[in-house]
């Protein structure tokens, strides 16, 4: 995605990604400093929020990676990873500026406890996280390259796998409040998908 140019209203350019961002608490070295990193991944110019009432992931890992941004610009992030996750009550919002002012569009899902919102192979390039976590059989400090218990590496040209990296066999965040570049997925499922666009931005119009 390009970032939005002012002067007129690129709503192709108004995408949001339909999976949720999550992430774990736990501290992530990002081993830039080790040696230039071909940082292949492009990224919008936007960062985009997200929360999350309650996310069930097993197979997680976390590592360092460079993404960049459209235009050339090196984001350093930290992207967390699940083989599988089920998240309820997730909120997902962009913020766009506009000749008429922000517009926000804002995507809900999973208001149903017995209907949430499940993902597969799901990655999340963030660079901040705020919850309440819990991990169990957890591995901190290990490289980034002999994680195996998540679904692996995404981008082996961005990331120094010999870097710092950590993992576990199951993560369970509540109250997740973060701000991403980017997440991607095998799958995803939304049950209850709802999908709205507003003028303005802030608390009550964003997710937070």
């Amino acid at each position: 995605m390009e970032s939005l140019v002012r002067g007129g209203t690129r709503w192709r350019r108004f995408a949001v990604v339909m999976v949720p961002s999550v992430a774990a608490t736990a501290a992530v070295g990002i081993a830039i400093a080790q040696g230039a990193l071909a940082a292949s991944f492009s990224v919008s110019g936007q960062q985009f929020k997200v929360t999350a009432e309650h996310l069930d992931g097993t197979g997680f890992e976390q590592y360092g990676a460079l993404d960049v941004q459209h235009g050339g610009k090196y984001i350093p992030v930290a992207v967390s990873a699940f083989t599988d996750a089920t998240i309820n009550g997730l909120c997902q919002s962009v913020v766009v500026p506009t000749p008429i002012g922000d517009v926000t569009l804002k995507l809900t899902a999973g208001k149903d406890p017995k209907k949430p919102v499940v993902a597969h192979n799901l990655y999340i390039d963030l660079d901040q996280l705020d919850a309440d976590a819990e991990f169990q059989n957890i591995n901190i400090g290990v490289a980034a390259g002999d994680s195996h218990k998540g679904p692996g590496i995404k981008d082996k040209d961005a990331t120094d796998p010999g870097s710092f990296a950590q993992e576990a066999d199951r993560a369970i965040l509540d109250g997740v409040h973060q701000t991403a570049w980017a997440t991607s997925a095998g799958t995803f499922k939304l049950a209850g998908l709802s999908l709205g666009v507003k003028k303005g931005s802030g608390a009550g119009v964003e997710c937070y």
